[in-house]
């Protein structure tokens, strides 16, 4: 399940990162950004990015041990996106599973089972 994480986290973040390359060398930032600033579902992305930034920078959080490495994986999340958090996820796949054990859960259980 850890191998498996770790590469679809790799893909996404290996297929965004190309996604954001291709838009820097053929799109144009300022008319884009101006449409999802200006456009009522261009917000509602905007807010969806940032709502699910917060949603992973809250799960590092957690996940992470000390304050400085949180610090460290947390703040650029806002800034660098999904791209960090792919990487984080990669790194962290160990960890984030052990969760569902520590709870004395394995991932294959629900919260209310036994």
């Amino acid at each position: 399940m850890r191998s498996l994480i770790r590469l679809l986290a790799a893909l996404g973040t290996a297929a965004l990162t190309g996604l954001i390359i291709l838009a820097i060398w053929q799109g144009d930032f300022s008319s884009a950004g101006a449409w999802l600033t200006t456009r009522p579902w261009g917000r509602v992305t905007l807010f969806d990015l940032y709502f699910g930034f917060l949603i992973s920078a809250v799960l590092i959080a957690a996940v992470e041990r000390d304050w400085r490495s949180t610090l460290f994986w947390v703040l650029p999340v806002f800034v660098l996106g999904n791209v960090w958090t792919g990487i984080w996820l990669c790194i962290r796949a160990r960890r984030v599973l052990s969760l569902s054990t520590r709870s004395g859960r394995t991932h294959h259980q629900s919260p209310g089972e036994p």
